[in-house]
């Protein structure tokens, strides 16, 4: 790179940063930009697209096209060459525009005339905000070194438009984070909120992407390199934890890298600042993280995105502490968070909303104990949503509503108030035995897994909790919880239930539960791999002192405890063998014991379902796990939303394989339960019921819709509308539910 190319594109970013100075419209600040770039790159084009919404690109601003074809030139994304590079994220640079593959010809423009073609996107960390591009007549290909003054441009417009420079008129100008958005994600926790957003991790602001002194530029970034370097070398050194120093090793590598270093001293040497090279770095890393595919390469750039945080941070001085204070109404925005850091927010959240995570991860499971609506994988949330902003959370549909329009706000507030109505309805019936219309009772029990769940046990009407997840305590903490201290959690668990019964499932973990200080397994299906029971009898130091803990809370109480994930008889026997060893050990102790326990298992493999008669009539209560049986059932992993809502509870083949589990039950006299997110679904609920499970165990809030469904419900009737569509060979007998309940206006 000569010194008079570096000289050339600084005079370009000092003109543009006067130009963003000036008391002057966003329109006009445009035009300026697309005359002085043509001016110092020496075509006889310069072009400025736009996205006006997420489909269509639009003409905002030209120097040698015609300028009647401005704001009237649209095209859709993908559309002509433009429309490739916005929405590829790649560079287009030909010597013969048309006869490129998808050129498109725009007549009212008069580019028939412009041979060359060089179009860079205009994006911020992986936002894609427009296209800049420049044109002209000779056919030739733009240098590498042209390539790389338009991109840094490019960069500068971006910031330019983060900083508000270019609003004006019409959609492709209007502010930046005041558009309605509507985004989509999965559902994490059900359930709607209003509220206003709070960002985990406030977005770095650069208010300088362009400097005057290359040196002092170069000179704050090696200082700051180096901070970062040293920061990560403490990090290394203070723990010992295999993960995070797998984490922290790829941290130092992308620190220490030349590469990385040498980019972003190129990008000051052309005038940029050096929090704008970093953020320049950090937007292609964040653009090649959107095309690869390789799970372990996207990491490795997640680290280098996360990094590039960090030393942005050493730039600016902009903590997450940015001295602005939480709404009222917070709901919570992260790309993810861990289950210590949202129960440190607790129950001042309104909602959460990631745009990471997935429906078993640590945050659902919290988001599901503090009963708030939880909405994950939703792309770009941390980039399209300001502190502040206006935001309502449809958990059940999985969809978010950013800064919505009034019209939205209207229908969604009246589905908020109707829902306010029901639960005024539910509250009537809260303490009423939950009986059906033809006389059979169901048993409504809750889920729960933190003390703060217990309020809910009195308030929800539920007649006990039918599952305590255990491991949250576990995940939620950076080392082993002493067995004091879990005594001292389940005393309290059992003294806030009163004289209500508690399931403890013992610790749940593996899978997409990894503790905090366990040793990462690296395992091509975790899901079926090695956790749960398997992990208790393997490694069973961690269970017995479980076991010992539960027993010493329940002391001159009844106790109930279950294992899970048993998947054949030898693991419930040997499981069991373990609590005996624990009641002799108890004993010899000279420690109290509880008046009676329970020992049962969760049914949560097909092959369960299949074990020996002796089985059933040795394990003294079963509770049907849901959620994963759902995906062993039919193989579809409950994480991909591509397979796991192709697959209906009310599929016929499932429902026969539940009542086998029932018919089993009832000759060996065994107590059978269903657990999980279906048997708080009111249909699903009627169903279960229906076949022969009168006991569903579900999260607080749905205890009052099932119970006032299956009140008004005749559910011998529903077992015939079950039959005779399993007899017509229809592969769910949910329609024929469905016109049931219309048919009779329950």
């Amino acid at each position: 790179m000569t010194e008079s190319l570096e000289s050339e594109s600084r005079k370009l970013l000092g003109r543009l940063r006067d130009t963003m100075a000036e008391n002057a419209a966003g329109q006009a600040r445009l035009d300026k930009i697309t005359h002085l770039t043509a001016d110092s790159m020496g075509t006889e084009v310069c072009s400025i697209y736009l996205f006006r919404d997420d489909e269509t690109l639009e003409l905002c601003a030209t120097q040698g096209l015609n300028a009647a074809a401005v704001h009237q030139t649209r095209m859709k994304l993908g559309e002509g060459l433009v429309g490739r590079v916005a929405r590829t994220g790649k560079i287009v640079n030909t010597a013969d525009a048309p006869s490129e593959r998808g050129f498109r010809y725009m007549p009212e423009t008069g580019e028939e005339v412009f041979s060359s073609f060089l179009g860079v996107p205009i994006q911020r960390l992986g936002e894609k905000l427009g296209v800049l591009i420049v044109q002209s007549r000779t056919a030739r290909q733009f240098t590498a070194d042209e390539v790389y003054a338009l991109e840094v441009v490019a960069m500068v417009l971006a910031e330019m438009a983060e900083l508000g420079a270019f609003v004006g008129e019409g959609a492709a100008l209007t502010a930046r984070h005041t558009r309605p958005a509507l985004l989509r994600g999965s559902t994490g926790q059900e359930g709607t909120a209003e509220g206003h957003v709070w960002l985990h991790e406030p977005r770095v602001v650069v208010t300088n992407p362009v400097a005057d002194d290359p040196h002092r530029e170069l000179e704050r970034l090696h200082q700051a390199v180096e901070e970062l370097r040293v920061s990560v070398d403490e990090l290394l050194a203070d723990t010992s934890d295999t993960e995070q120093m797998q984490v922290l090793e790829a941290y130092r590598m992308f620190a220490n890298s030349k590469g990385w270093l040498r980019r972003m001293e190129e990008d000051i040497s052309r005038g940029l600042s050096a929090e704008a090279a970093v953020e320049k770095e950090q937007s292609a890393a964040r653009a090649r993280m959107s095309q690869v595919a390789d799970a372990y390469l996207r990491e490795r750039l997640q680290d280098l995105d996360d990094l590039s945080n960090r030393l942005l941070r050493i730039l600016t001085g902009q903590g997450k502490e940015t001295g602005a204070a939480m709404p009222d109404d917070p709901i919570l925005v992260a790309r993810n968070i861990g289950p210590g850091e949202l129960l440190e927010y607790g129950r001042k959240l309104r909602g959460v909303i990631l745009e990471e995570g997935s429906v078993g991860s640590h945050a659902a499971i919290v988001a599901r104990a503090l009963a708030i609506p939880l909405v994950v994988n939703v792309e770009r949330i941390t980039v399209d949503a300001l502190n502040g902003d206006h935001v309502m959370v449809d958990g059940d549909q999985g969809v978010v509503h950013l800064r919505p329009d009034e019209s939205v706000v209207a229908a969604f507030r009246d589905k908020i108030a109707m829902q306010a109505q029901a639960q005024e309805r539910y509250a009537s019936i809260r303490h009423t035995p939950c009986v059906t219309d033809c006389g059979k009772t169901i048993s409504l029990l809750m889920n729960a897994g933190l003390m703060a769940d217990l309020p809910s046990l009195e308030g929800s009407g539920a007649e006990g909790v039918g599952l305590f997840r255990t491991e949250l305590q576990f995940l939620i903490r950076n080392q082993m919880p002493k067995r004091t201290e879990l005594v001292t959690l389940y005393k309290r668990v059992l003294d806030a239930a009163q004289d209500k019964r508690v399931v403890f499932r013992t610790l749940d973990i593996g899978s997409d539960k990894v503790l905090p200080y366990m040793k990462p397994q690296e395992e091509p299906n975790p899901a079926l791999g090695w956790r749960a029971i398997r992990v208790g009898l393997d490694k069973p130091g961690v269970l017995r002192m479980q076991l010992q803990a539960l027993l010493r809370a329940a002391a001159g109480k009844s106790l109930s405890v279950m294992f899970p994930f048993i998947a054949q008889y030898e693991e419930f026997t040997q499981a069991r063998l373990e609590m005996d060893k624990a009641v002799a050990r108890e004993e010899r102790l000279g420690h109290e014991l509880p008046t009676n326990i329970e020992i049962g298992a969760m049914l949560e493999t097909p092959s369960l379902a299949f074990a020996s008669k002796r089985f059933f009539e040795e394990v003294q209560f079963l509770s049907i796990g849901g959620n994963d049986l759902k995906q062993f059932f039919f193989a579809a992993d409950r994480e991909n939303e591509r397979v796991r809502r192709r697959y209906d509870t009310l599929n016929v083949s499932f429902l026969t394989f539940l009542e086998g589990i029932v018919a089993r039950c009832r000759e060996s006299g065994t107590r059978l339960s269903f657990c999980g997110e279906d048997a708080g679904r009111p249909i699903e609920a009627m169903c279960l019921a229906a076949i022969g499970i009168d006991t569903l165990s579900m999260r607080p809030a749905s205890i009052g819709p099932v119970k006032h469904l299956l009140m008004r419900t005749n559910i011998d009737e529903v077992k015939a509308v079950i039959d005779r569509a399993r007899d017509a060979g229809d592969q769910s007998v949910r329609p024929a539910i469905m016109e049931y309940l219309r048919d009779r206006a329950v």
